[in-house]
């Protein structure tokens, strides 16, 4: 049964209706339960719950160090190509902006890989535009045999692919899947993504599904938050990573949330997400699924991410560009969007350490284990 099946027996909940009737003794009550139903979820999310943020924060503290400990561990993006063939409004590489479109040579690949590694990275997101016809699925193959060499995990977080497609880069050497749904209210994703490739709701939903069947290692999902109602929407996310848990359970299964960003153009969210809510969500969310990963990335500032990274933070990112080479081959491309918090891997190991975390560079290598054919 694809997770389509459980968003849609939600299709006629009135969410109003059941946050405006939670209170917040109802809320407080399920704090402290060891496992929390959809609906317990729910009210955690709640307008009530806002007041609660104290023993919620202490709560999800609790719960990340009992199932992950100290442990952060930390990534890096590598985008490739900023091509694309959509027209979201809320991102800079829509086809509509004028911007300097690029490609990354094979050679830059190379170089780029080589940049990233000296600062002592070893996990690696490569990204690309949504296009098929710049990134086509011959051209990331070969780009992954060459990061390959240089890292010891490594994720992609490109446009839906097929089955086929997946298992083909699983076999090559990729470890996790980053599937943003942007967001799950199915009305609003069709506008957002109208006259693209994109505009195909359920391919995009399933594509964690398709990965999963092939036996990839790491499963994230998420939405921007902004597009839609937030609480609504951290709960479809919280939803989703409870599925692929249940359907997947020897794969790791993260989420994140990130608040949309200043970009090219000039989109503004239809929601606001201030830091209390997105607090309570993370929070809200760590209780419902305490053994499931939460990346924070540099969307966030310095302050807040170091302010929150006790409250159920497992994952972040450092040493981010969100331009086409942006790590030593950058010829002017303009940034996916403005990232918030610009440290070096080297200063952000160094704030971890000071908080009390270990920062962790990878916690895999797939060539270990088996030899890449």
């Amino acid at each position: 049964m694809p997770f389509h099946d459980t968003l849609s027996r939600y299709s006629g909940f009135d969410f109003p209706e059941f946050f405006s009737s939670v209170t917040e003794a109802q809320a407080a009550a399920v704090i402290d339960r060891e496992r929390l139903s959809p609906l317990d979820f729910l009210a955690l999310l709640s307008p009530a719950a806002a007041g609660l943020l104290e023993p919620l924060a202490h709560r999800a503290a609790a719960l990340t160090k009992q199932h992950f400990g100290n442990v952060i561990f930390m990534f890096t993006p590598l985008y490739l190509s900023n091509f694309c063939e959509n027209r979201c409004p809320y991102c800079s590489f829509a086809r509509q902006h004028a911007i300097t479109r690029r490609q990354l040579s094979f050679d830059e690949i190379e170089s780029e890989a080589v940049a990233i590694a000296s600062t002592g990275m070893r996990s690696i997101l490569l990204l690309t535009g949504e296009s098929r016809k710049h990134a086509a699925p011959e051209f990331i193959t070969k780009a992954i045999g060459i990061i390959r060499c240089h890292f010891a995990t490594i994720g992609i977080e490109m446009y839906p692919m097929t089955k086929e497609e997946y298992l083909v880069f699983v076999n090559k050497g990729v470890d996790g899947l980053t599937m943003f749904q942007e967001t799950y209210d199915e009305a609003s994703y069709h506008g957002f993504h109208a006259g693209g490739p994109k505009d195909d709701f359920f391919f995009r939903l399933s594509s964690p599904e398709r990965a999963g069947e092939c036996g990839i290692r790491s499963l994230t999902v998420g939405t921007l938050l902004g597009l839609a109602e937030p609480r609504r929407e951290a709960f479809f996310s919280g939803l989703h990573a409870a599925f692929l848990q249940r359907t997947f359970p020897a794969a790791e299964v993260s989420l994140s949330m990130p608040r949309l960003r200043p970009m090219v153009g000039k989109f503004v969210p239809p929601h606001t997400v201030d830091d209390r809510l997105f607090v309570q969500i993370m929070c809200a969310t760590r209780l419902f699924l305490p053994r499931t990963g939460i990346t924070i990335s540099t969307r966030e500032s310095r302050a807040f991410r170091n302010s929150i990274v006790k409250l159920g933070v497992t994952r972040m990112s450092a040493g981010v560009s969100t331009a086409v080479g942006g790590h030593k081959e950058n010829a002017g491309s303009a940034p996916q969007f403005e990232i918030a918090d610009t440290r070096s891997l080297t200063e952000m190991k160094s704030d971890l350490a000071a908080l009390g975390f270990q920062p962790v560079m990878h916690d895999w290598n797939a060539r270990l284990l088996s030899p890449v054919q």
